[in-house]
């Protein structure tokens, strides 16, 4: 961890889609300010190959992520983060609670892993997903006076 950076951990069910998003799109964006994290209640174990295709045509590499535990961050090898920002229902009420102060903050998105349609259709449905993801970062981080840098897309 960077001095003076929050920790902000993106918490979905899988850790396949969602989190996997958030977690590039902050780094790129704001990664100077925060350091990303992402992690899952219960880990698909891989990244969604959409995520990573949606997240490429942005410029934004995130086919070297891994999904992950929120166990990963649990003390006492892990390292809780200041901020977790759950992205799904189920992963809300799954967050175990961490020592010490981490705020929690719940930022619903729908799961483009259960879009139905073409191919074309389900890409469709992770970009839109991609799209409002960065919205609620934009909006919100900057609503704490904590803006992100320019967008670069």
């Amino acid at each position: 961890m960077s001095p003076g950076k929050l920790r902000v951990l993106f918490l979905c069910t899988g850790n396949s889609c969602r989190s996997q998003m958030a977690e590039g799109l902050l780094r790129e964006t704001a990664g100077e300010r925060f350091e990303a994290l992402s992690a899952g209640s219960n880990p698909a174990g891989y990244v969604h190959e959409n995520a990573v295709r949606v997240m490429g045509q942005i410029g934004i590499d995130i086919s070297s992520l891994r999904s992950k535990s929120i166990n990963e961050f649990l003390p006492p090898e892990g390292t809780p983060p200041d901020l977790i920002i759950s992205v799904c229902s189920g992963a809300e009420k799954d967050c175990p609670t961490f020592p010490g102060k981490v705020e929690r903050w719940h930022w619903p998105f729908d799961d483009p892993a259960h879009a139905v349609g073409t191919d074309e259709e389900k890409l469709a449905e992770f970009t839109r997903v991609r799209d409002e993801i960065r919205e609620s970062l934009q909006t919100r981080l900057v609503n704490l006076d904590i803006p992100l840098s320019a967008d670069n897309s």
